[in-house]
């Protein structure tokens, strides 16, 4: 008999139908009006649910889903599926870490680029009808600055590879704790690394533990002549903070493909827009065939793992 899956994020066409060929029943909640109802029609129909780090699993969810064993997040982020809910029902979790690393490390030199050449402000000028004799912006390069990365885990190990290998560039980084073997310069201190960098790469997960780590103070610090690009979550830099710094000229522009108050389109985006040394990108840094495929993958590992009663792949260890 199939089993029941739950899938809580939309689903291509090629990932529903591997699925489908591995023996799996998957119920779409994209297809319903809003999420809980998606959640109450499945009822105990289903053994696994799919979702990601921003829209998780919540216990109450949870508590609609009386069969439910395991839940996986097809992003390597976890931060809003209920762990200690989990644990408590022994529930297991599984991601799939590495699967769009590098799709996300190009899109975060190609934003950096992006926002230090000021391509949008070129491309509109370009458009308007104007020319290289009327082009008047200064853009620094990349090659030989410093460069700061907030977060140096499996993306951000990537992102300070091709820095320091791509461009030539001085890596430092911020993490709770040092890196064991790291090549780069740790900081124990955000501050320090903003103050010692020429540009600041947010690539740290969401969560209670990383709200506003990026604000008013680290971007004073990080100087009227840096840049800040973020890949990591929206919630991980003020952007109430970042904005004041933009229209003050405290920092020299941005690259976001992440915004507070997803997955519905943030409410201060058009603020954002409205700064020509600012580059967005809809959250779309970790799309690339290659990674969905290797998602995909990964999923079906961990669910046929799970139900064949083998370890999975990629576990999640819940708090204890």
């Amino acid at each position: 008999m199939a089993i029941g899956v739950l899938a809580l994020v939309g689903l291509s066409p090629e990932r529903a139908a591997a699925l489908a060929a591995a023996g799996y029943a998957v119920r779409e909640g994209k297809k319903h009006a809003n999420r809980m109802d998606a959640v109450r029609a499945a009822g105990d129909t289903v053994r696994a649910v799919l979702t990601n780090g921003r829209g998780g699993l919540s216990a109450d969810e949870m508590a609609l889903l009386p069969k439910l064993e395991i839940v996986c997040a097809v992003g390597a982020g976890y931060e809003a599926v209920d762990l200690d809910a989990a644990r408590s029902r022994g529930i297991a979790i599984a991601n799939c870490p590495d699967t769009n690393a590098s799709a996300v490390a190009d899109s975060a030199m190609m934003l950096l680029m992006a926002a230090t050449r000021h391509l949008r402000q070129a491309d509109r000028h370009v458009h308007g009808g104007g020319w290289q004799e009327q082009w008047r912006v200064e853009t620094p390069t990349l090659s030989g600055k410093r460069l700061g990365i907030l977060g140096l885990g499996i993306i951000g190990g990537k992102i300070a590879h091709r820095a320091a290998r791509g461009f030539d560039m001085e890596v430092g980084y911020h993490n709770r704790k040092a890196v064991a073997g790291s090549p780069y310069r740790y900081f124990d201190s955000l501050v320090a690394l903003a103050t010692w960098s020429d540009f600041l790469v947010c690539a740290a997960p969401g969560g209670a533990g990383t709200q506003h780590l990026v604000n008013a103070d680290v971007l004073t610090a990080l100087g009227a002549k840096g840049y800040l690009v973020n890949i990591g979550r929206g919630t991980v830099v003020d952007t109430q903070a970042l904005i004041d710094a933009l229209r003050s000229n405290r920092i020299a522009g941005a690259g976001l493909d992440v915004l507070e108050g997803e997955p519905s389109v943030p409410p201060v985006l058009a603020e954002l827009l409205g700064f020509d040394n600012v580059v967005v990108t809809p959250h779309c840094a970790g799309r690339a065939p290659e990674a969905r495929a290797a998602a995909t993958a990964l999923v079906l590992a961990n669910l046929d793992a799970y139900f064949a009663g083998k370890p999975l792949p990629s576990p999640v260890s819940p708090k204890a």
